[in-house]
């Protein structure tokens, strides 16, 4: 390692783990900068364990340490919009870190304005996608701030990151760094050997949360204007404290764990995997009641902005003033959206049974599906039938004359 010094205060975006620990004993030992940590917790970590952070940080040699509480604000910026949108990467992965990575960046760019750092500096590597989220939220929130990526620059291995770590006398539990976890609100993602490769699945204990519930259970989702306000008739005052709350129920069934493929910002194909229990739940019961009070044609066009939606966010593309375009489509779109939606839940799996709303379409007022309707008649259906394809009759029409 260089032993050059540089000096001068980084502000360093820190979870506590592998990569951040190295960042700061490289950043402080190795290059003499003040590094001040900053966590912002988006729903992954408890009380406790923020406190375990902050210990962590200052024995590694942190000058200050800062925690962010950005649970209700990351939900009300980004989650509310990807449940507005059913939002699911390449029909998979729900944006777990994806969406998560934006509010972190933003977070940290507000705290080197606030110290007035020289550099302001995160962990990841030089594979992967949270570089160029940070990067680039970085270069519009802060320009002129140098970025400084000790992992990526090094191109470290995590075997290498250990054995240097190890050299300097940290004290951390290397065995859990075997694996990459990152734990937030809308779910967690899990990187290690098997995720290396095309073929494999994560060990029963790469997973964070494990299987301890058998049978099943049916659990009844409260939504108001497309939000999740209740669990089972039990009411929350903010939809990300019962997006906690249900994840305490239906994760220890094991539901939501998969491996998602996708294609990196930067052109390579990565493999991770993630359990993400609650938002499954909510994106698909979410997703039940919308295909019940929603008309086709917004229920269609929902689909096309949502996928943009999605895909420009997971490419870190937050700050891009059609995603406030799109945002304002969406939330209009949920004034109906309000009911009951019913679910039944089973070891590594879930259905929804169905939904309730006074907002409902497939009102038995209005004629029930494959009988006699009360809102039209059979002869009414016969003169639509043929306006309907006159044009396309037309077309066939004259094809076959000019034959």
């Amino acid at each position: 390692m260089a032993d050059n010094k540089q000096g001068g205060v980084v502000v360093l975006g820190f979870s506590g783990g592998l990569d951040t620990s190295f960042c700061v004993k490289y950043l402080t030992e190795d290059k003499g900068y003040e590094v001040h940590s900053v966590i912002v917790n988006t729903g992954g970590f408890s009380e406790e364990e923020l406190v375990q952070v902050e210990k962590h940080a200052y024995a590694l040699g942190v000058k200050t340490h800062t925690t962010v509480n950005a649970v209700q604000s990351y939900y009300d910026s980004i989650i509310k919009y990807l449940v507005y949108g059913n939002v699911l990467k390449n029909n998979t992965y729900p944006l777990s870190v994806s969406a998560e990575r934006l509010s972190q960046a933003l977070h940290i760019a507000e705290h080197a304005k606030k110290l007035n750092a020289i550099a302001v500096a995160h962990g990841s590597t030089g594979a992967g996608n949270d570089q160029v989220r940070f990067d680039m939220i970085f270069h519009i929130m802060i320009p002129g701030v140098e970025i400084i990526t000790p992992i990526r620059d090094l191109k470290l291995s995590r075997e290498a990151e250990i054995e240097y770590l190890k050299k300097k006398g940290v004290d951390m539990n290397f065995a859990k760094a075997a694996y990459s976890i990152n734990k937030g609100l809308w779910g967690t993602s899990v990187g290690g050997r098997e995720t290396l490769q095309s073929k494999g699945m994560l060990p029963e204990e790469a997973w964070p949360t494990q299987v301890t519930k058998t049978g099943t259970e049916e659990l009844k989702l409260g939504f108001h204007k497309g939000e999740l306000v209740s669990v089972n008739d039990q009411s929350f005052d903010h939809p990300a404290k019962a997006i906690q709350h249900l994840q305490t129920i239906a994760g220890p069934y094991g539901i939501g764990r998969d491996i998602h493929v996708g294609d990196t910002i930067i052109g390579i194909k990565g493999r991770v995997g993630f359990e993400a229990a609650a938002p499954m739940v909510i994106l698909k019961a979410h997703h039940a009641l919308e295909k019940h009070v929603l008309t086709k044609w917004q229920l269609g066009w929902k689909d096309q902005l949502a996928q943009f939606y999605g895909n420009w966010l997971h490419e870190g593309q937050i700050l891009d003033p059609v995603m406030r375009d799109i945002e304002a489509f969406l939330a209009n779109s949920q004034e109906n959206v309000t009911g009951e939606v019913f679910v039944q839940l089973y070891p590594y799996r879930f259905q929804v049974i169905g939904i309730e709303s006074k907002f409902d379409l497939m009102s038995s007022k209005f004629g029930k599906y494959g009988e006699m309707n009360s809102g039209w008649s059979g002869e009414d259906v016969r003169g639509f039938s043929k306006i309907f394809g006159n044009q396309t009759s037309i077309y066939h029409n004259i094809k076959e004359t000019e034959k």
